[in-house]
């Protein structure tokens, strides 16, 4: 048996996110079914992390163990001969057993974009969260900075999610501006049930002059998720690279 790992890139727009589901089309569900295809055997995969509704990747990673001969390279290209075009292998090699494109995962890199522009883009519409009126930026980039370091997240995790321990380390948290387009990036070694989503919206509001930077201290401190603010649209976020 080898063991493979993938790197997947996606648009989330069509599919009720990476996670297999019994009632929904899933990205996992249409990467398992054509792998299973092409290696003529039952093909499960593990990913890096779920990615939600509507949520993208750049880099997402998955790993599987196959009997099948075919080089990695070789069945990556096959394998995006049977997936749809909203989903597409971007490259796969061979690596030791004992990989796991979860739990050998060290830190997650997401973006969030948020489009300015006064008017609605239909181009951007599904791939950022329109917010058209004006926001203090500089307000913005100082309240990142309070996420960075380690923290208890859990007045960012959004019910629902996996009890899990709500400690987490945050080692880039920044806004970046490009046109139209602002871009929050943030690093760590793992995210919480909506926690990038839950950060955002709790700087959108900041950014609109709601609270001061200085409020995400007491946030976290206060471990309450009604004290943050709304969760930012699914469309907006982005699965951008999973250091191993």
């Amino acid at each position: 048996m080898r063991t493979l790992r993938f790197t997947l890139a996606y648009d989330g727009t069509n599919y009720s996110g990476w996670q297999r589901q019994a009632n929904a089309l899933t990205v996992q569900e249409l990467v398992e079914n054509a792998l299973t295809k092409l290696c003529k055997e039952t093909i499960k995969v593990v990913g890096s992390g779920r990615t939600d509704a509507g949520v993208h990747a750049h880099g997402q990673v998955v790993s599987f163990r196959t009997s099948c001969a075919i080089p990695a390279a070789r069945l990556a290209v096959a394998l995006n001969s049977l997936l749809p075009e909203d989903i597409v292998a971007r490259e796969g090699q061979e690596v030791p057993a004992e990989f796991h494109a979860r739990y050998s995962a060290q830190k997650k890199l997401y973006c969030y974009k948020i489009y300015r522009h006064p008017l609605a883009s239909p181009f951007w519409r599904l791939y950022a969260w329109h917010v058209p009126g004006e926001l203090d930026v500089a307000a913005m980039r100082q309240a990142a900075e309070y996420f960075t370091g380690t923290h208890d997240f859990s007045a960012f995790c959004a019910a629902g999610g996996t009890k899990v321990n709500p400690i987490r380390d945050i080692y880039l948290s920044v806004w970046r501006q490009s046109g139209d387009v602002l871009e929050y990036h943030v690093e760590g070694t793992g995210f919480l049930y909506h926690m990038v989503r839950n950060m955002v919206g709790t700087m959108v509001d900041i950014g609109k002059g709601k609270h001061p930077p200085h409020v995400i201290a007491a946030i976290l401190a206060s471990k309450q998720r009604s004290l943050a603010g709304v969760t930012a649209p699914a469309q907006g976020l982005y699965l951008d690279r999973v250091t191993y």
